[in-house]
């Protein structure tokens, strides 16, 4: 047979591909989800600031929910929603992020995971601490937990504006603790801001997991048996015991498999095996294919769909989605605060707790317990890591958006106190970043000329 009727034809341009094609850009680059959570954020702060302050944040107060024979369910606000629904969203890529360093990322290698990890929990601790001697009882004491956070959109994204100038182990090692950063914020989420907690319901909850866990096991790989049981059993299980609903989007991740059906070999000569078949099967030379062309296709696809573990697809499916969209309305949602500020308000406990604890914690959280991880030597540093650049990540450490505001909202009832904790949260966070930033760029600088 001819090859040449084989060779591959120039792919068509349309125009849905030119329009589409520079959005696909945008997100495929490692700095858009900052950039875009930082337009949510400045937005936010324009319309608690505007003359529709009213409108912006009396739209946040509308309730809806389910009706059923006189009887509401689900009757919460649109913030709540977002807060407990989208934000499962995000919780749920945030678990599985965490279960694919562990099975087969930067904390699989318990020589490589040691230093992140001490440098994540003395970057939770200093913070917390610091906190703590600020605001030592009373209501105000339950904002501890916001300053333990790193915000890992933010942080990277300015990391990544650096471009090459930054050695590729720095990236590694601040992604890596961010991630444990996160699993730390996840457990004081779970263990210390839930309510009065509904055992029944939380019993069903953990049935569902475990039917998911088992299903996991005998080697179910259809997403949408993952995706029923996960949002109609186990979020709305946790979402009505009182346990937060988002840590049963983490526990849910971690029930999704890792492993594939076909190893790479298997998949390569699957592969040619199908390439095959495909050359001998003749084109009909209409555009739609032949029954024996789609059913080929198919196969190809459900190999495909075997190479890639449920968990890699699930992630790579959804990501962009919790990036781009569940992030920035949750931004929009809860970024908002009045520029109004007064003196006793920079000045309060609470705001002075969550600022210093952001950035003097984290900073000398992370860069105290780094070095003294290889002073002891129980790790080295990772491979163009000096003390210059590691300062510089611990100020990034300190940009703690996401995972601070959305701490405070569970910490606080009392208006104020969120809205110092808001401002505390900004302070530390924009000061953090540039000055990360400033001091980054200086120490490729002064690398590169020396």
């Amino acid at each position: 047979m001819d090859n040449a009727r084989f060779e591959e034809e120039k792919e068509k341009t349309y125009l849905i591909d030119m329009l589409v094609s520079p959005v696909h850009r945008f997100i495929q680059q490692e700095k858009s989800g900052g950039i875009l959570l930082g337009i949510s954020v400045i937005v936010a702060l324009i319309l608690a600031n505007s003359p529709v302050s009213e409108q912006y944040f009396g739209f946040l107060e509308q309730h809806f929910g389910f009706k059923f024979n006189d009887i509401m369910f689900f009757n919460f606000s649109i913030q709540h929603w977002i807060n407990d629904g989208l934000m499962a969203v995000f919780f749920f890529v945030v678990g599985l992020e965490l279960k694919g360093e562990i099975v087969g990322g930067e904390l699989s290698n318990p020589r490589k995971a040691i230093l992140p990890i001490a440098a994540a929990v003395g970057g939770m601790i200093v913070p917390a601490l610091i906190y703590f001697l600020l605001n030592p009882e009373g209501e105000v004491h339950q904002g501890w937990g916001i300053p333990m956070a790193t915000d890992i959109a933010f942080a990277l994204g300015v990391l990544y504006l650096l471009g090459d100038k930054i050695p590729l182990s720095l990236k590694v090692f601040l992604t890596a603790l961010a991630i444990v950063d996160d699993l730390g914020a996840v457990l004081v989420i779970a263990l210390f801001y839930t309510s009065n907690i509904s055992m029944l319901n939380l019993l069903i909850g953990l049935s569902f997991m475990a039917v998911m866990y088992i299903g996991n096991r005998a080697g179910v790989r259809n997403l949408l048996f993952y995706a029923i049981l996960g949002i109609a059993g186990v979020w709305t299980a946790f979402l009505l015991s009182g346990v937060h609903a988002t840590i049963a989007a983490v526990l849910a991740a971690f029930t999704i498999p890792a492993n594939v059906r076909i190893n790479e070999a298997g998949y390569i000569a699957k592969m040619r095996e199908c390439l095959g078949r495909l050359r001998e099967i003749l084109p009909n030379g209409k555009p739609i294919l032949t029954e024996d062309q789609v059913h080929l296709f198919y196969e190809i696809k459900t190999a495909t769909n075997f190479a890639i573990p449920p968990l890699q697809r699930l992630e790579h499916a959804i990501h962009p989605f919790a990036t781009f969209v569940v992030i920035p309305i949750f931004a929009l949602a809860n970024a908002g605060v009045s520029l109004d500020i007064h003196l006793d308000q920079l000045l309060s406990s609470v705001t002075l707790g969550v600022a210093l604890g952001l950035f003097l914690g984290k900073v000398i959280g992370v860069v105290g317990t780094t070095l003294l991880m290889v002073k002891l030597k129980l790790a080295l540093f990772p491979n163009g890591m000096n003390l210059k650049n590691l300062i510089g990540l611990g100020l990034l450490a300190s940009i703690g958006f996401t995972m601070s505001l959305f701490i405070t909202s569970l910490a606080f009832t009392n208006p104020k106190y969120m809205t110092d904790a808001k401002i505390g949260i900004f302070a530390a966070s924009i000061i953090g970043g540039i000055s990360g930033y400033i001091v980054l760029n200086k120490s490729t600088k002064s690398n590169n000329e020396s």
